[in-house]
């Protein structure tokens, strides 16, 4: 069982808050990996001249790059 204090005083949690609560906890972890890659990415600007020059160069710089923040920041 948990408890809350509402007005100071100590009572149960219904059953439907402690499980709303689950689904609020799951909710937020299912988009959190979505702040984490937005964070990590580099600019739009960045991402550009990444694609530019492994065009120029033949490398896969942007797609590496991509590639890690996801890996680093997967789906749940």
């Amino acid at each position: 069982m948990e408890y809350i204090s509402i007005g100071g005083i100590l009572t149960e949690m219904p059953q439907a808050l402690i499980a709303q609560r689950e689904i609020d906890r799951a909710e937020i972890a299912a988009v959190a990996y979505k702040t984490a890659r937005v964070a990590a990415y580099p600019s739009i600007q960045e991402q550009l001249d990444m694609q530019y020059w492994d065009g120029v160069n033949g490398t896969t710089i942007w797609a590496d790059t991509i590639a890690s923040v996801k890996s680093e920041n997967p789906k749940p």
